[in-house]
């Protein structure tokens, strides 16, 4: 992974020369002046907001060299006067929102990354266009969870833990799923992510149950979509797969109780937050019962303490938050804003639009 840009005036690649370059040079007189916003030393930013993906914005905006960080922005504040469109990523320095939602100029924030709850409210508040990569993310965590349960209906992980041993590694005494024809999955929230996963589901011939007390019971029945509790999802599903919402009333939520109610050789995956799930209470049921399995994405601290026992039991499967878009896939990131941008240059509806209600249930 690629360096942070750190703090000042760190400027941005510079544009290769040719054709390319003088063509961006050339519309510069009618394109609106944008700035890059980070945070120093972020890893994410030259990962995300390539030189290739620069130089387009550059075709489309007056971009500034500058990289606009919260150690520069004194430095900056009259030049971001004339800022009318803002570009980030992962990093975006949360505790200057403020100050950059009130440049009198601004009209756009383009955030080439995820979820955008932590950053948009005052943006929003002041009638500020935000775009946010959020559903290219989605679609990318929907597809790791798409693999994972395709393999987990297999006994893929269950079956890959008894292959250590000679003796249960044989085809006629290792375990082997039911498959995935007519198998049944729950998926605890209904968001972006959740959406396109049940898109992805329908094609597999899987039931799919969903638990969200925020669905209105007619535009569910008009989608088809199964409303369970969440007793009756841990009890029907052979996986459960999270995805609620990150709000304080749902910290803890996933307890004991309700692993101790997943079937036999069932798993749960977890790419949502660590936060929703009582880890002792996991880690409990995940020692009674070493046929279930936990793939987990997310963990609350991130990664866990030294010591934490999810690192030590079998039946845990733990990676690095990698659901979401990682090497080329965040290519799909800058194209979504680099079209969004056009969209905004010719008057047309945004497509990936936050609206101001949407922050309390984001992810």
């Amino acid at each position: 992974m690629s360096t942070g840009t750190g703090a000042g005036t760190a400027e941005c690649p510079p544009i290769p020369s040719g054709a390319s370059a003088r063509k961006s040079a050339g519309a510069s007189g009618s394109r609106p002046k944008a700035f890059l916003i980070d945070t120093p030393n972020n890893p994410f930013f030259h990962d995300v907001l390539r030189p290739d993906a620069l130089e387009r914005l550059r075709g489309l905006l007056d971009l500034d060299p500058r990289i606009v960080t919260p150690d520069s922005f004194p430095r900056l504040a009259e030049d971001l006067l004339e800022a009318e469109v803002l570009v980030g990523t992962w990093g975006f320095p949360v505790q200057l929102a403020e100050d950059l939602a009130a440049l009198p100029k601004l009209r756009l924030v383009l955030y080439a990354g995820g979820s955008v709850k932590g950053l948009a409210r005052p943006f929003l508040e002041r009638g500020i266009e935000v775009v946010t990569g959020k559903d290219t993310n989605s679609v990318a965590v929907a597809e790791f969870c798409l693999a994972q349960i395709l393999l987990s209906n297999k006994g893929y992980f269950r079956n890959t833990r008894m292959c250590r041993r000679p003796e249960t590694a044989h085809q006629l005494t290792a375990y082997t799923g039911p498959g995935n024809y007519g198998e049944t999955v729950a998926l605890l929230g209904y968001g972006a992510i959740a959406r396109h996963l049940r898109g992805l589901l329908r094609g597999v011939h899987l039931k799919v149950l969903v638990v969200d007390p925020t669905i209105d019971l007619s535009d569910a029945e008009d989608e088809g979509i199964e409303l369970v509790s969440l007793e009756r999802a841990f009890e029907d599903a052979l996986l459960v797969s999270n995805h609620l919402p990150n709000l304080a009333t749902l910290q803890n939520v996933l307890g004991a109780d309700l692993f101790r109610r997943l079937p036999e050789s069932a798993t749960f995956i977890n790419t949502g937050r660590g936060q929703q799930v009582d880890e002792p209470g996991l880690i409990e049921v995940l020692r009674e019962r070493p046929d279930l399995t936990a793939l987990l994405d997310v963990t609350h601290p991130e990664p866990p303490l030294p010591g934490s026992p999810l690192y030590d039991l079998p039946n845990v499967h733990l990676s690095s938050h990698i659901a979401g878009v990682v090497g080329n896939e965040r290519r799909r990131l800058t194209d979504s804003i680099e079209a969004e941008c056009k969209r905004f240059l010719q008057g047309e509806k945004l497509h990936h639009a936050t609206r101001l209600e949407e922050l309390e249930l984001m992810a």
